[in-house]
């Protein structure tokens, strides 16, 4: 149940609306493989919310490979999108949105850039139940940093303490807790239901 005071919704995409982590391991796999680079799963995942640009300066300086940084993040970025599916739609907190609307403002907040939020929200054909995107792109720093959340926040015209974030990672969760926002963690609720 959501607490009366809360007045704004705010959700991660990746992994929380759009089951789209597996087939983001899978290109960030290939990419970073053509690129002397390489990210276990287990990583991959604990990266979750983090700039893709941030997450292949971090790999580049810890294995000592030199690498621009912001062309293979564009490449990762750009194969993603090439897929034919990006990923399921996650219907128990798609559900929550689709409630919501017009009772609450909503916006989505990520560590993708918002070209590839905007189209993977089109793909699972929920863009239009969100009033505000933010991507990384928008921000200096990603998460865990509160930027994206308090750049929703702020497009929305709305106060921290009124918002309540959606989130299926720990950098993610460390983010709204930092924004000052109250927060659910997604991951309990989609185990084990059907993603799509």
């Amino acid at each position: 149940m959501i607490p009366d005071d809360v007045d704004t919704l705010i959700f991660d995409c990746d992994g929380t609306l759009v089951d789209t982590m597996p087939v983001h391991f899978e290109v960030w796999t290939e990419v970073l493989n053509e690129n002397g680079l390489a990210l276990s799963e287990e990583r991959f995942y604990e990266l979750a919310g983090v700039s893709t640009r941030a997450i292949v300066a971090l790999l580049a300086k810890e294995q000592g490979v030199t690498v621009d940084a912001e062309a293979v993040s564009r490449a990762k970025d750009r194969r993603f999108l090439e897929r034919d599916s990006q990923g399921a739609p996650i219907d128990v907190v798609i559900a929550i949105a689709r409630r919501e609307q017009g009772r609450r403002r909503m916006a989505v907040a990520s560590g993708n850039v918002t070209d590839v939020v905007r189209r993977t929200l089109r793909g699972a054909g929920i863009e239009s139940l969100f009033e505000a995107v933010v991507g990384a792109d928008q921000v200096s720093r990603s998460k865990p940093a509160p930027d994206v959340f308090l750049r929703a926040a702020e497009l929305l015209g709305r106060t921290s303490s009124g918002c309540l974030v959606y989130e299926d990672g720990d950098l993610g969760i460390e983010a709204a807790r930092a924004a000052g926002m109250r927060w659910v963690d997604v991951r309990p609720l989609i185990a084990g239901t059907h993603r799509g």
